[in-house]
Formats: structure tokens, sequence, C-alpha cells
């Protein structure tokens, strides 16, 4: 179900790292049911804006507002690369997590379902490969419900299948209610699947709309064309701006 109130909200962001401008006059809003994805040339500022909508560093200039309900916890955050703390299970790691929220052992197995995960729900996290450590971020993500979760490039390191399986708990949180927003380099699943899309290029949001009215507007027939037509100088070329991703 759609909502068009932003329940997290960014106005004129601005970050630098030391002497190096990473984000410029950023605004960005985030509606509850709706999957926003976020692309962009490795090196545009993607990591950096999400990590400040995440609250994990406050930016150099504007705003961040949560606008969503009073909950134990407000806002979900998938990093790029999770890391969990050895010795416990996944079904461990998860219930840890619910207990901190108030919520009960059926919400962590809950989760771990949610994700394709509960076949390995009492392997240990060490034992855990890449893309399962990415799901198990991914739930962990979800626990207590947010109304706000923000997923840093979610279908990396995923077979093909499991990534589309990503997409499509993306798509359930958003129909939920919650304020979905990820990060992505996969193109035709966020066409398939974004309500919005966010292009960052150079520090700044150059494109944004559905995926239809990003296409239209530059009479492109896929989102990857529109993507092309829209990224400044080489698409293939990294852009340093004081970032990776």
């Amino acid at each position: 179900m759609t909502d068009e109130t932003p329940t997290l909200e960014a106005t004129a962001l601005k970050h630098s790292y030391g002497d190096v401008p990473v984000l410029e006059d950023v605004t960005l809003a985030l509606p509850a049911g709706t999957v926003t994805a976020l692309i962009g040339p490795n090196g545009s500022g993607k990591t950096t804006l999400i990590r400040a909508l995440a609250g994990l560093h406050e930016p150099t200039g504007g705003t961040v507002r949560y606008r969503g309900p009073e909950t134990a916890r407000e806002i979900g955050y998938l990093p790029q690369r999770p890391e969990f703390r050895p010795g416990f299970t996944a079904r461990e790691t998860l219930a840890f997590y619910a207990e901190l929220l108030g919520e009960g052992a059926a919400d962590a197995t809950a989760r771990l379902e949610l994700v394709g995960l509960a076949a390995a729900a009492d392997r240990p996290v060490e034992a855990l490969s890449g893309g399962m450590t990415r799901l198990l971020g991914i739930a962990q993500a979800t626990v207590g419900s947010p109304p706000v979760v923000i997923l840093d490039e979610p279908g990396s390191g995923l077979d093909p299948g499991m990534r589309v399986h990503v997409f499509e708990i993306a798509a359930e949180l958003a129909d939920e209610g919650a304020a979905v927003l990820l990060s992505s380099h996969s193109l035709d699943l966020v066409e398939r699947t974004a309500d919005r899309v966010a292009l960052l290029d150079e520090g700044r949001i150059v494109r944004s709309g559905s995926p239809a009215a990003v296409r239209d507007d530059l009479g492109a027939a896929t989102l990857l064309e529109a993507y092309e037509r829209s990224v400044a100088g080489d698409a293939g070329t990294v852009r340093v701006r004081g970032e990776s991703a």
C-alpha cells in the first residue's frame, strides 16, 4: 500500500571528506509503501548517501528527517559487507537482535524464513557463505519491522535466483508499509521492482521518478539505456570522489 508521505526525507544534503566533495545538494524522499532504488556509477556517492540516511554519520550540510511512527527501531540497515560475531548460529544471532527490540524468538525465525535461510538456521555464522551472510544481514535489517529499511547492494554476491528473491523481499516489505531504499547495479531487477529510481552521478541526483518516467523522459527503451544516457562521461570509468561505491 503506497503512502506519499515521506517516512524519511533528506534535504539539500552535502558531504565532504576533507577537501573532497562527495554529495552536493541531494534531496530525496522515501514514502511509506514504496521501493526506491538508488543507482549510479561506482564512486558516485551512493554509500555516503545511504550512511547519512541511516544515521551513521552527520552530513556536512543539509538535513535528514524521520517522519514515521515512534517504534523501537525506526531504520533497519544492511551495510555492503555485513559482519556478525562468530560462535553463534544464524538463529541465535537474530534472536539476540529480536530480544534487544523486545521481539520474541518467533520474529527471528520468521525473518530467517523471509530471506530463505531457514534451512541454515542452526549453522554457525562463520560457516555461512558470503551470500548467506548477506541474507542474514537482510534478515537482521528487518527484525522489529522498522518503518524504513535501507539495503546497500543487497544482491551482491548472490546467484541470479537469490537476487530475484531479494528484490521480492524488498517489494514485500513495501507492501507491508515500509519505506524501502536499496542500491543496486542490477538495473533489470530495479526496472521490474522499484516504484521510484534516483540516479546519483558525481554527488548529485541527476534523474528521479518511476522507472517508466525516467525511460520516457530520455526516449530510452530500457532503464540501462536511460542510465547510460544520464551518466556524465564514460559510464565504464570509476568516479573518484572520496569513496568506493
